[in-house]
């Protein structure tokens, strides 16, 4: 690629917004150009905004150091300055409706890890791997917008990616029923063990809308586009509960499921291993060259060891076995700051970039 595009962090100094700068760094397809965040912040160099609370483990790079941060309400000023736009706002969910589509409508194609729009029946939400077909709903939000080439994308909530995919892989044998408890780390609510002391030794049994996206989500990954909108599936019947537990980073499920056809162990495992999806296809510079990896060992996967699979995009699955009352259970594992949040919508990015939804303005 001769040019590398613009991109522009919405939410730049959050922990998402972090996350963002940090994979981003050396990407061979994009370039930070522009930071944006609240007025508080705006006017400030990057490294001056953000001051002690850099939670990624590599330095802020040089490249992002010494941008000033603009006001991401100045809508049309960061938009005249990059190709697209990643958004990881702190906002209402009205709010975040707003400003995704003044972006969109000043031509600047917005990928979102924000919940706003995950309902919004014409914007995708994508595992790129899962439902690239997803895709195609966008000419339709481009007419209802009046744009070209301004739209809004979402990534899926963090939660679904451990077991999500797993499932997937196993549609040819009709998931029928789940179960899923998922074990989430504090990252998934922006903060480390500094920023949340009362998390140490500690686990809380309840994280606020959580199991409604952890219950509804799939269905709409899992759902068709007709009439140019997403119509979510009808099944499988999916009930979750969601613990917040004292780990850094990592979000695990364990999860039991009944199929209309029961496969076999192996044929299970051999859905696993052989799935791959259409970034593996094309190559994508991120995404994992095995995206579901099985552990044998009765211990794994782990959160220490484990979730840093693939430099995190990977999936990583456990603990397979028959049960009493469902048909298998198992555990699953995801980076949930990778994969989960910043590491997916630039897989996502990427994926739009090779289906040529993402150009240089002229």
């Amino acid at each position: 690629m001769s040019q590398k595009l613009r991109v522009g962090i919405l939410g730049a100094t959050g922990m998402v917004g972090q996350r963002f700068i940090s994979l981003l760094e050396q990407h061979p397809w994009f370039e930070v150009t522009t930071v944006a965040a609240s007025p508080r912040s705006a006017g400030k160099t990057y490294e001056e905004a953000v001051g002690n609370r850099w939670k990624m483990a590599n330095p802020i790079p040089n490249e992002v150091k010494g941008l000033v941060v603009k006001n991401v309400n100045e809508v049309e000023a960061v938009a005249s300055e990059v190709d697209f736009v990643f958004s990881a706002v702190d906002m209402s969910k009205d709010e975040i409706k707003k400003i995704e589509e003044a972006y969109a409508k000043t031509e600047t194609p917005v990928v979102s890890n924000n919940s706003a729009h995950r309902w919004t029946e014409d914007v995708p939400m994508v595992i790129p791997e899962l439902n690239p077909e997803h895709l195609e709903v966008i000419q339709y939000q481009k007419e209802r917008l009046g744009t070209k080439n301004g739209f809004v994308i979402v990534k899926p909530n963090c939660s679904i990616q451990s077991y999500t995919p797993a499932l997937h892989a196993l549609k040819q044998f009709g998931p029928k029923t789940v179960a899923a408890t998922t074990y989430q780390a504090i990252s998934g609510a922006g903060k480390d063990f500094k920023d949340w002391p009362e998390m140490i030794d500690n686990v809380i049994p309840f994280i606020g809308g959580e199991e409604e996206k952890s219950e509804q989500e799939p269905l709409k990954i899992w759902g068709k586009v007709e009439a140019g909108v997403i119509k979510k599936a009808e099944g499988p019947m999916i009930t979750t509960q969601c613990i917040r537990v004292p780990v850094t980073d990592g979000h695990t499920a364990a999860v039991f499921v009944s199929f209309e056809k029961k496969p076999t162990k192996e044929e299970i495992l051999k859905a696993w291993k052989d799935f791959k999806g259409l970034p593996q296809e094309l190559d994508l510079p991120s995404a994992p060259k095995q995206f579901i990896t099985y552990f044998e060992e009765d211990n794994r996967p782990q959160t220490k060891l484990d979730r840093d699979l693939e430099g995190g995009y990977g999936i990583s699955l456990g603990r397979l076995r028959e049960d009493t009352v469902f048909d298998y259970k198992f555990v699953g594992l995801s980076h949930n700051t990778v994969r989960g949040a910043a590491g997916g919508a630039l897989l996502t990015a990427e994926l739009l970039k090779a289906r040529g939804f993402l150009q240089a303005k002229k």
